[in-house]
């Protein structure tokens, strides 16, 4: 009996593990940007601004995500906000210190016939900055690709 309560702890940990999170952190990462969202009419207007602080310029791309049960359609009266293959939409211009990118509609369907006012209902926008680069020509360009690192050095300090 010993034997078969020794390992108890271990189990019972593992039962007893599950967590739940709410919330959102900003992580900030080099220039600063910003998201406007207002949710109307099964529609979210998402309009994303460089802070007048900025150092570079960005270009900016966004995705939107809801229940399973709804879709999403994407729509823009400036045609700047175009399809990507990844399912983002990508903003055309460069985005420069206090610049806002041209409205972002996000249109929700399969709305249930019975759905009111005051239903709890979530739509989550992700979006994206990346720097300009340029190729060797001059011509500027977004690296989705790029990935931050962080390099342990003496010291014990990241860099």
């Amino acid at each position: 009996m010993a034997i078969l309560t020794a390992g108890i702890g271990k189990a019972w940990a593992y039962f007893t593990t599950f967590a739940e999170a709410a919330g959102g952190y900003t992580i900030e990462l080099g220039d600063r940007t910003e998201v406007k969202e207002e949710f109307d009419q099964w529609v979210k207007h998402v309009v994303i601004t460089a802070a007048e602080d900025s150092k570079e310029p960005v270009y900016i791309r966004a995705k939107a995500f809801c229940g399973s049960a709804y879709t999403i359609d994407y729509s823009d009266a400036s045609g700047k906000w175009t399809p990507g293959a990844d399912g983002y939409y990508y903003y055309s211009d460069v985005l420069k210190a206090g610049e806002s990118t041209d409205e972002l509609l996000v249109r929700i369907g399969n709305i249930p016939k019975d759905a009111k006012e005051g239903d709890s209902f979530h739509v989550v926008v992700i979006y994206e900055s990346a720097p300009v680069r340029y190729d060797e020509d001059g011509s500027p360009r977004a690296d989705w690709d790029e990935v931050l690192d962080s390099v342990r050095v003496e010291g014990g300090e990241e860099s």
